[in-house]
């Protein structure tokens, strides 16, 4: 089969993770796969302390720091286990035996999952949760209750499941900032300095399952106590350079491609934020115009950009959009099982092209059944 055919044959894929990739990275995927330039063999066959793939490992944190404008204290690393894993290594590390509290701001059902983990290592301090309005809004800094020596405050910067964003980050003053950015890693640039820890499963919006990018100041790096186990203490890794286990070689391979397509093709993040926000637009302007056929989850001032949430006015019209939709080739649509409804994720790589056939189809239905 040419790969002519293999793209047309491909759907516009809305799925909230593993999500889509730029096309031009699978296919210098596909180009390279049974043998990466002059290497000898395959990216998922050379050896993890290989010249080559130390050459891949180097290029993908280049491009994350040019990318995201990251200073010399700020170190990167590549681990494993998702943001699972991450809920637990954070506390270990910052919290346990701290004699500190940490503030966790709710904001979706991901911090949720993290506080529960949090909660085993030491004192937790809610500083909001966005329970009583049903996970729709995010606070103002005058609701926030922040714990003043606080080891660490913790949000999320994008909640998958309820489709809230943070658009600007909260002030924290000197306690460090650790942000959940799993699901809008690398969609705008960030004041970096504005945080001490940022971290992101790759599967969302910058490469396959198995890679987590963890983006920390050094110091923070370094506080764990030498009796965490080896894996989950951060000093080994960085001790390391990523290695101190088999890093995700082929996951790293591709996102070190996904940051090349981002400074190359897009022209940074500037440009990826304001592709990202015309995107969004064209199918919140859908639902702000239906007369309440679309129901918005977020409120408006606080909208992903990369989850767009919404219900129809019942659960039979629910499951005649998602069938439809997938008719025209538009998939992946049911809101998480959670909550329900739809669930339009628009990640870096989903193009324009995609966004205007899924506005077409949502004003022709909202059109043909309201």
């Amino acid at each position: 089969m040419s790969g002519t055919v293999n793209l047309q044959s491909r759907v516009y894929n809305f799925s909230a993770g593993p999500a889509v990739l730029p096309v031009s990275v699978l296919e210098k995927i596909q180009q390279d796969l049974l043998c990466l330039p002059g290497a000898g063999a395959s990216i998922l066959e050379i050896s993890h302390r290989s010249a080559d793939f130390i050459a891949i490992l180097e290029s993908a944190k280049s491009g994350i720091r040019q990318l995201l404008a990251i200073p010399e204290d700020y170190k990167i690393l590549f681990l494993q286990g998702g943001s699972r894993l991450q809920f637990s290594m954070i506390p270990m590390n910052l919290l346990r035996n701290s004699g500190q509290t940490a503030d966790y701001i709710l904001t979706g059902s991901w911090g949720k999952k993290a506080f529960a983990e949090a909660k085993k290592e030491g004192n937790v301090n809610v500083a909001w949760d966005g329970k009583e309005g049903g996970y729709s809004n995010l606070p103002m800094q005058s609701e926030l209750r922040l714990t003043a020596d606080a080891a660490y405050c913790y949000i999320t910067s994008n909640e998958t499941i309820e489709g809230v964003q943070f658009h600007a980050e909260p002030d924290t003053g000197n306690v460090p900032l650790i942000s959940d950015a799993s699901s809008d890693f690398m969609h705008r640039p960030l004041p970096i300095e504005k945080y001490g820890m940022v971290y992101a499963c790759a599967q969302k919006n910058a490469g396959p399952a198995g890679v987590t990018v963890v983006i920390a100041k050094e110091e923070l790096l370094t506080q764990g106590a030498d009796d965490l186990p080896g894996y989950l203490n951060y000093k080994q890794h960085l001790d390391n350079d990523s290695m101190y286990n088999t890093p995700p070689t082929f996951a790293i391979y591709v996102l070190d491609l996904v940051a090349k397509w981002l400074l190359n093709d897009i022209g940074g993040l500037d440009k990826m934020h304001q592709l990202n926000q015309d995107k969004a637009a064209l199918l919140y302007d859908v639902v702000d115009s239906s007369n309440g056929f679309y129901a918005g989850h977020a409120a408006k001032n606080c909208r992903s950009l990369m989850n767009v949430t919404f219900r129809l006015p019942n659960d039979e019209l629910q499951s005649k959009f998602v069938k439809q939709a997938a008719e025209r080739q538009l998939t992946s649509l049911k809101g998480h099982r959670s909550v329900g409804g739809i669930r339009v994720s628009i990640y870096n790589a989903m193009p324009l092209d995609g966004v205007v056939a899924m506005r077409d189809f949502m004003q022709e239905f909202a059109q043909q059944n309201a």
